[in-house]
């Protein structure tokens, strides 16, 4: 009857039925564990896990219990405990069960591996899961993912970088996912192996698992320690443009360093010009002089220049003064250009450069005097020739 309760799922009908039946003085011990056996599996249908380890508990007490039901009900009894969250007794139990059994499937040790995670005891944790990888093996079973999850976490708390890499290489050979390659790269990291770290984020990223602005900004980076200026620009640039990678001051910063880098001043200037109108400082307004002075702009560069040293906030302002007198100078704005190279030579050591350029600014001029004095000569001379053969034609 109590059979055909629960297969109506009718439980409470079948609990009356069961605890009507279960009289302990009318009842052998083997009817009894029956009786009990069942009780308990209806509790736990009826997701009343307390009355049904109370009942298991009963029924394990029996002393002629027949060792493979006590073998099962161990168990059984460990998962409910450990569904109850009494984890230090759902590990004693299971030990028990272990003690039981001389063939133990993989599972019962990740099960116990599970409880050791909760104890937050994670060292104790890789012993029963390399047990249950290598039962899986002898069996001819699949290891699972979150078998070898488990496993990553327990070396990961233990600050076992080198585990954690070798298993990242585990997951990602079989269940490639996105989160395994940053793990691969957090190892590398922590492990020092800065050139395997670049390959980890290449790998990520040409498979499609990147997606976070910080992830490709931390990628250009990599290629700029890497020494591939390059690649750190094409990425920086086509992420930007694509709207992934934020446009705020810093990311054009790196993109204009990037950029120059790789001897493109060309293709800085418009990351520099973009960096330098959202920052208060004249930094990137003298990089941007710079850049526009190594392209022969002059006159833009002696605009950034102005702006960088009106900015202020340089670390050097002598060295500004230096690159807008060289802009001033190929402008042939000399008197301008002595007064930048005046100002530079008050830092004693831009003092000698300045005087260089000073020297040279006179020598142009001295020069340019000469030049005008021997074309007025000349144009004189030609004059008063004109003017005899004018006369002589006269004549």
């Amino acid at each position: 009857k109590a059979q055909e309760l629960v297969d109506e799922k009718n439980y409470s009908g079948a609990l009356r039925s069961l605890n009507n039946l279960y009289n302990p003085d009318k009842l052998t011990e083997y009817e009894q564990a029956n009786v009990l056996n069942y009780i308990g599996f209806v509790y736990y249908n009826m997701d009343d896990t307390k009355n049904a380890i109370r009942t298991y508990e009963k029924m394990l007490a029996i002393p002629t219990l027949e060792e493979q039901i006590k073998k099962q009900t161990t168990f059984t009894m460990a998962q409910l405990l450990t569904m109850e969250e009494q984890y230090s007794k759902a590990l004693t139990t299971l030990d028990k069960w272990f003690t039981l059994e001389s063939n133990p499937a993989p599972e019962p040790f990740i099960l116990r591996a599970q409880v050791l995670y909760n104890l937050n005891r994670y060292k104790e944790m890789v012993s029963p899961i390399e047990n249950a990888m290598r039962v899986a093996r002898e069996r001819d079973k699949p290891i699972k993912e979150d078998w070898y999850g488990l496993l990553n976490f327990a070396y990961f708390q233990q600050e076992n970088y080198a585990k954690v890499r070798d298993i990242q290489k585990i997951l990602l050979q079989n269940w490639p996912k996105a989160r395994y390659w940053k793990s691969l790269a957090g190892a590398y990291t922590e492990l020092g192996e800065d050139e395997k770290l670049i390959y980890a984020y290449d790998a990520a990223h040409t498979q499609g698992m990147l997606e976070k602005d910080t992830e490709f900004v931390t990628m250009a980076q990599l290629y700029l320690q890497a020494e591939v200026p390059y690649k750190a620009a094409t990425l920086l640039e086509e992420k930007m443009n694509a709207g992934i990678v934020a446009k705020n001051e810093k990311n054009y910063r790196l993109l204009s360093q990037a950029w120059m880098l790789s001897q493109e001043d060309k293709k800085a200037i418009p990351a520099l010009e973009a960096a330098a109108k959202l920052a208060t400082h004249g930094e990137l307004d003298q990089r941007l002089a710079n850049a526009y002075l190594n392209v022969g702009n002059y006159s833009e560069c002696a605009k950034s220049a102005n702006t960088a040293i009106r900015k202020g906030g340089l670390k050097n302002p002598d060295n500004m003064q230096i690159s807008l007198g060289m802009c001033l100078y190929n402008l042939r704005r000399y008197s301008d250009a002595k007064a930048a190279f005046r100002k530079a030579a008050d830092t004693p050591r831009s003092a000698r450069t300045a005087a260089q350029w000073i020297k040279v600014i006179d020598a142009d001029l001295e020069r340019n005097r000469q030049i005008k004095l021997a074309e007025d000569a000349a144009r004189k001379k030609r004059q008063e020739l004109d003017a005899k053969k004018a006369e002589a034609s006269r004549a």
